[in-house]
């Protein structure tokens, strides 16, 4: 009787492998066939990116569909951006899906162009394409032409900016009027500048506005809200440094 299970075991497993070895071989293939076409934005794309439009639509990527031979299956498309002329070594993906365009929100696309290292408040330029795959994550890449896209992206953490007389000669008029940004670390938590200052005062605030502003009410390196203007007793190159968590900053004449 135990003869008998022994070989209708070893039956079942051989009619297993050849079923499998059937399926194998009667698979479809799929290959790759077009790649797909970016379509728009195009080159002469240039757009300034303010915060207090993030939610609204900054453009829609567009493109013609890519081919595969094979059975039919979900294409997916991944929208990939570069700094341009780095010729896509290490792309990042800015959004994917399975359709043939993908909107994004100010927001989005700001976030992309942070995301590839463009710096803030300057027009940078971003090189974008389109990539395709079917079946397994990954499998089965086809790319895009590019084009090569201009955005002026805004800080993703708070705008703080310093303004006053001393700032005069780089902000124009008496200094009041416009603020000059400062840098913001990601590792360090701080912000700075490095600056040529006249005699005068400054004072920092948050967002060009008044609502939020810090000053020094007794001159000794703390940050107080809405506090007495920070004097600048001599004229000369000077690197600012401020930590809003802390409430501390320094003024250094280089």
């Amino acid at each position: 009787m135990k003869n008998i299970y022994k070989i209708l075991i070893a039956f079942v497993g051989v009619l297993a492998v050849s079923c499998n070895a059937d399926d194998v071989e009667s698979r479809p293939v799929v290959e790759a066939a077009t790649a797909p076409v970016l379509l728009s934005p195009k080159s002469d794309f240039n757009l300034v990116l303010k915060l207090e439009n993030a939610a609204g639509l900054a453009t829609t990527f567009v493109w013609d569909d890519a081919q595969y031979e094979g059975s039919t299956t979900v294409v997916n498309y991944s929208i990939e951006m570069a700094k341009a002329g780095t010729n896509f070594e290490s792309p990042s993906v800015a959004g994917t899906t399975t359709d043939k365009f993908k909107n994004f929100t100010v927001a989005e696309l700001n976030a992309a162009a942070l995301n590839i290292g463009l710096a803030p408040f300057a027009e940078g330029q971003i090189d974008v394409r389109i990539k395709s795959t079917v079946g397994a994550v990954g499998s089965i890449p086809q790319i895009s032409n590019s084009y090569t896209i201009k955005v002026t992206p805004y800080p993703a953490w708070d705008n703080w900016g310093i303004i006053g007389s001393a700032t005069a000669p780089v902000t124009g008029g008496d200094g009041w009027g416009t603020d000059a940004n400062l840098d913001y670390n990601s590792a360090t938590k701080k912000y700075s500048i490095t600056m040529n200052l006249v005699v005068g005062e400054i004072k920092f605030r948050l967002d060009d506005g008044w609502t939020t502003n810090y000053g020094d009410n007794g001159n000794d390196g703390t940050l107080d809200a809405g506090g007495a203007n920070i004097p600048i007793p001599a004229a000369g190159n000077y690197t600012i440094v401020a930590d809003f968590i802390a409430k501390k900053y320094t003024v250094t004449k280089n």
